[in-house]
């Protein structure tokens, strides 16, 4: 994959990379925030603190698993945006050179 990208192919890039971790981020925040209430509630009664304990150490390793499998996808998300930014500029440049290269040809007057 070509590194000679410009800056604001650059910036365009790592836009979308910290929006998608950001968003990932923040959902899995507000999921663990969520998914701990009840929990809570459970570990609160004598009777239920150890199988509750239980139930968090599953549930977090849930969650986590999850999103392993999202941040995963977002590193994937982030290659293929660069490699569709690269495979645009290309096309752009073979087009302005094609243009350029049609505009410096001569005309054969052929109608």
């Amino acid at each position: 994959m070509p590194t000679d990208r410009t800056p604001e192919r650059k910036a365009l890039v790592r836009f979308i990379e910290e929006a998608i971790e950001m968003g990932a981020t923040t959902v899995e925040d507000v999921h663990k925030s969520i998914a701990q209430l009840p929990v809570k509630v459970l570990e609160e009664s004598d009777l239920l603190r150890a199988p509750a304990k239980g139930v968090r150490r599953i549930q977090d390793h849930t969650i986590g698993a999850i999103y392993d499998l999202l941040w995963y996808i977002d590193e994937q998300v982030e290659i293929l945006a660069e490699e569709l930014l690269n495979h645009a500029a290309k096309r752009r440049g073979a087009r302005r050179e094609a243009e350029h290269h049609a505009a410096s040809s001569p005309s054969l007057g052929v109608v």
